[in-house]
């Protein structure tokens, strides 16, 4: 390969273009594995003093780099009632990806059709299982900006959304399983540690 052409001088009343911005992603965090005690507890309202949307940048940060589709605070040992999710995580630019942001949400609303479909977790890696939800879901939540939103979701966006909400509750999708598939999986994560 040959090095390209030497670019020409700009004129002197012509500004060179500016460099595309890169964006700087803030640094990652450890995500907590099951069996820890955060993960089995309650998290707590977010409040102004509590700087979600550092925390939140970090999240998805963290997130995308797993890589996951979906990241609750306890799941980075932080005890705050705050998840992320991202159903576009895999697109080729960081503009093509849809990050939402989750304050205190609330369900108000749940659908009586469940739906069973397979889940995998980031507290669990490499172990999945199917679990039955609901299908659909209305949520009340707060922005990073403060503002309130109400939505409703279906298929995908609702059970990830179902699942963030189990970790803000301290309950893990290996929670709504059997416990002989529970304590297997428990068993492995355990071995996989020692090994």
């Amino acid at each position: 390969m040959t090095a390209p052409a030497p670019l020409p001088e700009p004129a002197p009343d012509q500004a060179a273009p500016a460099a595309p911005a890169v964006p700087i992603m803030p640094p990652t965090m450890p995500i907590v594995l099951a069996p820890s005690p955060i993960l089995k507890a309650r998290a707590r309202p977010v409040q102004a003093s509590d700087a979600a949307g550092d925390l939140a940048q970090r999240m998805l940060a963290t997130m995308y780099a797993a890589p996951g589709i979906g990241l609750a605070a306890p799941q980075v040992g932080v005890g705050l009632r705050l998840f992320v999710i991202d159903l576009k995580h895999d697109a080729e630019t960081p503009e093509g990806r849809a990050p939402m942001v989750l304050i205190n949400p609330e369900i108000t609303r749940l659908s009586d059709q469940l739906v069973i479909m397979e889940e995998g977790c980031l507290s669990l890696p490499t172990h999945f299982a199917e679990v039955e939800r609901p299908d659909m879901l209305r949520l009340r939540y707060t922005d990073l900006a403060g503002a309130r939103h109400e939505i409703d979701a279906d298929g995908l966006l609702a059970r990830c959304i179902l699942h963030e909400i189990d970790h803000l509750d301290g309950v893990l999708f290996i929670d709504h399983i059997s416990a002989l598939k529970r304590n297997m999986i428990l068993r492995k994560m355990a071995k996989e540690r020692r090994t």
